[in-house]
């Protein structure tokens, strides 16, 4: 008999980075950028135990409840609120001590550095530059429609944030 099979499984969906500065005990770091490499585990200890998705604040994990879903994985719920709200009510959580950036930060300082190029750029040589600022501004204005981020997904993918890791067998 599995005696943790009431305690959740805990997937962490933040990049390895985030996850390296403070996440919660007992939890696995699966990047939601390569949580599709690493469903077959996932199904296999969903099939013992509910699986709880983590991540900054609940974004990421709601977009990974989806994957699992379209995967056939329904026992699983999102962590409202995230990390952040952990931090808010002084939940333990495994600290490294190192400070790193998250993933909305570093898409901020990409999109602002982007469009600031694009407009000195405009300035200083050809106002056709100005697409450049455009296209970053009608990005960002689709992603908060849309609720996604074609940036952030990018970003998630640079080497700083990757995982070497893979989920390891139940």
């Amino acid at each position: 008999m599995n005696t943790h099979a009431h305690e959740p499984f805990i997937v962490d969906v933040r990049t390895n980075a985030e996850y390296s500065e403070m996440h919660l005990p007992d939890s696995l770091n699966i990047p939601l950028s390569g949580l599709k490499r690493n469903l077959a585990a996932v199904k296999d200890r969903a099939q013992e135990r509910p699986v709880l998705l983590v991540c900054r604040s609940g974004k990421r994990a709601a977009q990974a409840e989806e994957l699992l879903h379209q995967a056939g994985i329904a026992n699983t719920q999102v962590m409202e609120g995230g990390i952040l709200a952990c931090l808010e009510r002084g939940e333990h959580l495994n600290r490294s001590g190192k400070k790193v950036m998250s993933l909305e930060r570093q898409v901020r300082i990409a999109a602002g550095g982007i469009g600031l190029l694009g407009s000195v750029l405009a300035f200083a040589l050809n106002p056709w530059f100005l697409v450049i600022p455009a296209f970053i501004g009608a990005g960002q204005a689709f992603s908060g429609i849309t609720d996604s981020c074609a940036l952030g997904m990018m970003i998630a993918r640079m080497p700083w944030n990757q995982s070497a890791a893979t989920c390891p067998p139940a």
